[in-house]
C-alpha cells in the first residue's frame, strides 16, 4: 500500500515508466541525485513514510509538497494520512 516516503503514489508517477525507477523505498540512491532529504531523514528515523513522523508534516516535507517545480500542493501529505489511517485500523 505504502509506495514512497513522502507520500507520492509512485504507481501515478511518470518516472515509473520513463526511466524504470522502483519507487524510493526500493532504491537506495534517487535517480535524479546523490539523495533525497525526505527520504534520507525517513530512513534515519527507521520510519515507513512521514506520516509515521511525530513530527509530521514537518518542516521539510511542507517545503517538497508545496515546491513550486516539484511539489503537488500537498497531496503527498495527505497520502501519507491515509496510508497512517490503514495501518493503525489493521
Amino acid at each position: 500500500m505504502i509506495e514512497s516516503r513522502c507520500g507520492t503514489k509512485c504507481s501515478e508517477c511518470e518516472y515509473v515508466k520513463k526511466v524504470n525507477c522502483k519507487g524510493c523505498i526500493a532504491i537506495n540512491k534517487p535517480f535524479w541525485g546523490e539523495n533525497c532529504r525526505v527520504k534520507s531523514c525517513c530512513e534515519d528515523k527507521g520510519l515507513e513514510n512521514c506520516g509515521m513522523c511525530e513530527q509530521f508534516p514537518c518542516a521539510l516535507l511542507n517545503e517538497f509538497a508545496y515546491d513550486e517545480e516539484e511539489g503537488d500542493n500537498g497531496k503527498r501529505i495527505e497520502h501519507c494520512k491515509i496510508w497512517c489511517n490503514i495501518k493503525k485500523d489493521s
